[in-house]
This record gives C-alpha cells, sequence and structure tokens, in this order.
C-alpha cells in the first residue's frame, strides 16, 4: 500500500495529536487552535474532517471508539497506526531536513513588477514595507509576552522563524524601495521608457537581435 501523498501539513498536524493520544477531529482542531497552530498550518474544521478520512483510507490512523458527550452527536475516536508513526517520523524528517521550492505570492509578484508603472510601483512597495515593519513588532511584541510567561523557546520556534522572515523582506523591500528613489535599479529608465510612450514595445527579458531570448534568458 502507497501512504506517501505528503502536500497537505494539516495531514502532519494531526499525526502529531494522535501520537499524544487518540482523540477525535474536533478535539484535534481545539488541540491545535489553542496550541496557535493554526498561524502556521492551514485549518478549518470541514478540510480536517475530509483530512482525517483520507488517512484513515492510507491505513495511518483508525477508528478507537465513538463517544457521545451529552445531547451532542456522536463522535468518532481515532488513534494513530504504527504505519502512521512511520509516516509521521519519515515526513517530519523529510520536511526538517530537504529545503524544497515554495511558489510565494510576493515572489511572483516580483517577477512581474514591469506590469506596473514604476512610481506605482514604488508607492505600493513602501505601502508593503510599512505593513511588515508593523506585522514584525506585533510579532515581536506577542513572543516577547510568551516568553516572559513562561513559554518555552521550543513551542514559539515556528514563530522565531517567522519573525526571520518577516526581517529578511523588510530588509530586501527597504534595499529595493531605496533603489528605487535614487535611480539605481539597474533597468529602470527601460522600465519608465514603456510608460512615457505607451505605444512602445514591452520586452520584460533582453533578447538577441532575431528577437529570441538571449542564451543566459533561456537559462
Amino acid at each position: 500500500m502507497t501512504v506517501r501523498n505528503r502536500a497537505n501539513p494539516l495531514a502532519l498536524a494531526i499525526l502529531c495529536c494522535l501520537q499524544e493520544r487518540p482523540m477525535h477531529p474536533y478535539e484535534v482542531a481545539q488541540t491545535l487552535r489553542s496550541r496557535a497552530k493554526h498561524e502556521s498550518i492551514r485549518l478549518n474544521y470541514g478540510s480536517l474532517y475530509s483530512v482525517v478520512e483520507g488517512l484513515a483510507g492510507r491505513g495511518l490512523i483508525q477508528p478507537q471508539e465513538t463517544v457521545r458527550e451529552g445531547k451532542r452527536p456522536e463522535r468518532t475516536v481515532y488513534a494513530i497506526t504504527a504505519l502512521g508513526i512511520r509516516e509521521l517520523s519519515d515526513w517530519l524528517s523529510e520536511l526538517v531536513s530537504t529545503p524544497s521550492k515554495e511558489y510565494l505570492r510576493f515572489e511572483a509578484a516580483l517577477s512581474l513588477l514591469p506590469g506596473l508603472p514604476p512610481d506605482e510601483a514604488l508607492d505600493l512597495l513602501r505601502l508593503r514595507a510599512n505593513a511588515l515593519e508593523l506585522r514584525l513588532r506585533q510579532s515581536e511584541a506577542a513572543h516577547a509576552l510568551a516568553h516572559d510567561q513562561g513559554l518555552p523557546r521550543l513551542f514559539m520556534l515556528e514563530n522565531e522563524y517567522g519573525d526571520a522572515l518577516l526581517r529578511a523582506e523588510l530588509d530586501f523591500v527597504d534595499a529595493l524601495v531605496t533603489d528605487l528613489e535614487n535611480g539605481k535599479l539597474d533597468g529602470l529608465d527601460e522600465w519608465r521608457g514603456w510608460y512615457v510612450d505607451e505605444a512602445s514595445t514591452r520586452q520584460w527579458f533582453p533578447t538577441d537581435a532575431t528577437g529570441s531570448p538571449t542564451e543566459e534568458n533561456k537559462k
């Protein structure tokens, strides 16, 4: 039986919860939310139940019992299987050890930035820098408070990583804004020219004499 289907980190989070003890799906969701894992992993109840069914279908978890609390509907408690424990270990090890390409929205926007006039792009980048700085300050304050309240660093590593990414992005955007303001961005004059003459041809990548991408830009 093939168990390798590692596109959804919510499945991994469910396996981690069930490694602690058997739970029903609603309890898994509450556990993840109480630990703020929804800040790092997309979580909604509808998708969670679908993922639970998928894990059960692959033999990674199995129903253990059905319980009822008061007038609430019956809930199925799931336990992780031996196969699920192996998959959890293999999957988490892969994520920790092996970098992978992630298609970020801002990366896509930067690759298509010439689709906006330079001055408009500059204004938008300034807005992004302000938003990043505000988000970083709020995040750092929240994490400092959690630390002061005794939460060990082990349980804030994803937040620490997130702050590092925010700082790196803010530094990049600030530097890009400065280069645009000072006219130091290579290719800026050509970019401006596209929007001075609306009839001009906008060639986003250097071409050879035939109009084909240069060998360098084919790579």
